[in-house]
């Protein structure tokens, strides 16, 4: 599979207008689904309309001829036990929204890909936790590339395998539905128009193909990897669907292969929501109940920007200023919070944030 080509690098914006929506959209109550926050974080059981992270010196004896002398080695840390299935080591990678440039230079300074843009990390393990379009310049050739490396990477004894975002659920039901009318529970909404007010770029649609569709169409929604949970959304809605991992992806692809715009419209809008961990009162809970179900010792998603879930995003002062070099959100790393319980791996990059990859476990 080769990378999309054609699509010359877009103009980035450097302010977070392009983040927030527009006000004009306020004056549209019911025909949409806003897959990001207006103004800042929100409850995740909150619909966005009614209802919806030197060798040491060391003094050696003088030993003369006949001498004994007992020097004490110091012993090395031993090495992880490998993975029983012998792969190497565990990667994520947050949200990537289209930003093809980053993405390869987050993977070339992690060592996985060569200045080729080719596998490069032999049995290395890796897994993206889905949004690869919308916003950014290039989401069709972010897809491509997924697609190339998966192969390389079964070739070297490795694996790059990807999950189901909210943004994949998206452009697959505009590509199917457009503005086929659904009930969003508030009024009727489209998928076209969803799409569009979240991002969704015209090159992206236009070069949409069938081996994309099905390929997103084929995804996870939640796996289990090294006691690791990985999932999209920071969310308890995928309990929905299934009281085990199997059940859960069983679920979804069975949904989308319905082809029920209700039915899609409906996984959207949960997959949508976010921020079920943030509280300090009842984010642990809300992870433990899902380590509860499907296994793990901790949840590791993207979805919600980190900088929303510090809040350091989401105040109107300055959003009219042409220079973002002073608002611009700092995002040195994935965010551990719930006490402990939860990664959060979306750096913010369509707000110029951070594009990150980061090897598991962490050192927390």
């Amino acid at each position: 599979m080769t990378q999309g080509a054609g699509q010359g690098p877009a103009a980035r914006t450097e302010t977070l207008r392009d983040f927030r929506v527009p006000a004009y959209v306020h004056d549209v109550p019911a025909n949409v689904v806003p897959t990001e926050p207006e103004s800042g974080p929100a409850p995740d059981d909150a619909e966005a309309f009614p209802d919806g992270y030197t060798p040491t010196a060391r003094d050696l004896p003088v030993i003369n001829r006949g001498d004994t002398v007992q020097v004490e080695i110091p012993q090395p840390a031993p090495a992880p036990a490998p993975p029983a299935d012998g792969h190497g080591p565990l990667y994520v990678v947050g949200d990537v929204h289209g930003y093809i440039d980053e993405l390869v230079a987050a993977l070339q300074e992690k060592g996985l890909i060569d200045a080729e843009g080719n596998w490069s990390a032999g049995n290395a393990r890796l897994w993206f936790l889905g949004d690869f379009t919308d916003r950014g310049p290039d989401g069709i050739g972010v897809i491509d590339l997924v697609m190339r490396l998966s192969a390389e990477a079964a070739a070297a004894g490795g694996y790059c395998k990807a999950l189901m975002g909210n943004h994949e659920l998206l452009l697959l039901g505009a590509k199917r539905f457009g503005d086929t009318p659904v009930n969003s529970g508030a009024g009727t909404a489209t998928f076209q128009a969803a799409w569009l007010l979240n991002g969704g770029q015209k090159s992206d649609m236009d070069r949409l193909q069938d081996v994309h569709l099905q390929w997103m169409s084929r995804l996870d929604a939640i796996e289990l990897e090294d006691d690791h949970l990985l999932m999209h959304s920071d969310t308890t809605a995928y309990l929905d669907y299934g009281d085990s991992i199997e059940a859960v992806n069983d679920t979804v692809r069975e949904t989308l292969t319905r082809n029920d715009a209700d039915e899609c419209w409906d996984l959207f809008r949960k997959f949508t929501k976010r921020f079920a961990f943030r509280d300090e009162e009842s984010g642990p809970g809300a992870v433990q109940e899902l380590l509860g179900a499907y296994g793990g010792s901790r949840v590791v998603h993207g979805h919600s920007p980190i900088p929303y879930l510090l809040g350091e995003v989401g105040a109107e002062a300055g959003a009219d200023s042409t220079d973002s070099s002073d608002s611009r959100p700092v995002v040195e790393g994935p965010h551990v919070y719930a006490g402990g319980l939860a990664i959060a791996m979306d750096g913010g990059v369509t707000m110029a944030g951070k594009l990150l990859v980061q090897q598991l476990p962490m050192d927390i």
